[in-house]
């Protein structure tokens, strides 16, 4: 085995940098849409880079998928019709599909590779790509948004990279007046919101494109993310209608296993830090 060497991340927004030690690179594809590189590390497991930025680990990815997932499905009083957009790497279906009364969840990524790549390096997130409930699409999630049946969907997952490339049209008003459109009444949009610590701006500029949209309340839920930005992210839940309180009873007693989400852990995130409240209005 080479000697280890380091793989490092930098982010320019925040002047700062992360970084891990590899033992070597387990795989790369360069697919129609980015270049997707697996590297070993020796202390987070398996790594998964796409042009050069931090997707995943083995050892932090549930922090993210149960976050992205959890939270919205507890609130949702009975969450039945499940689209995920983006989410290639699949774990945040794996947890979609941990709630009984969900009955189907159709996961749509314009790249395939991602999910190629996730089953051969990360086949614990996979494991419930064959369930009879799942639908994998690899398309324009955009386009697939727009043609969604009106009123057809409780809740929609945008787990998507970084708002440039591909991704860059699912972060703004056009984007989210398909999920509105498609958005029973009650439903519920959840989107990766990244860093509250240095990406403030670009939340309250996704809540001010989800308002023009039509929805009109919001909640932004921080969580710790020690593979991205900072080590500190967020999710950010909008309706048309409603507020944010969410089933504690079913979360305390749910007969599935999660290493981070909690009804406590989601009660605490619901709070948010003076600073970030006051940015967002709250």
């Amino acid at each position: 085995m080479t000697a280890p060497t380091w793989k490092y991340e930098n982010f320019e927004p925040a002047g700062s940098a992360i970084g891990y030690r590899i033992t070597r690179k387990l795989d790369e594809v360069q697919s129609d849409f980015q270049k997707i590189e697996i590297y070993e590390t020796t202390d987070w497991g398996n790594l998964m880079l796409i042009d050069g930025a931090v997707m995943l680990t083995t050892r932090d990815n549930f922090l993210y998928h149960e976050m992205m997932s959890h939270p919205a499905l507890f609130t949702h009083a009975d969450p039945r019709q499940v689209v995920i957009i983006g989410g290639g790497d699949c774990g945040t279906l794996r947890e979609v599909l941990k709630h009984p009364g969900v009955a189907k969840a159709v996961q749509c990524d314009i790249d395939e590779q991602v999910t190629r790549m996730a089953e051969k390096h990360f086949p614990e997130l996979c494991d419930s790509n064959h369930d009879p409930r799942a639908e994998l699409l690899f398309d324009d999630g955009i386009a697939y948004m727009k043609n969604a049946a009106p009123g057809s969907l409780d809740i929609v997952i945008v787990d998507s990279t970084d708002p440039v490339g591909p991704a860059e049209g699912l972060f703004n008003k056009a984007f989210y007046e398909s999920c509105f459109r498609a958005l029973k009444d009650d439903g519920i949009l959840v989107q990766q919101s990244e860093s509250p610590l240095v990406l403030l701006d670009l939340i309250k500029e996704m809540r001010g494109e989800m308002r023009k949209a039509g929805f009109i309340t919001f909640k932004t839920l921080p969580f710790p993310q020690p593979c991205y930005p900072t080590g500190w992210w967020s999710c950010t839940l909008a309706r048309k209608s409603g507020g944010f309180d969410f089933r504690q009873q079913d979360a305390a007693a749910k007969m599935f296993n999660t290493k981070y989400y909690s009804a406590d852990i989601h009660r605490g995130a619901s709070t948010l830090p003076p600073f970030v409240a006051a940015a967002l209005g709250e």
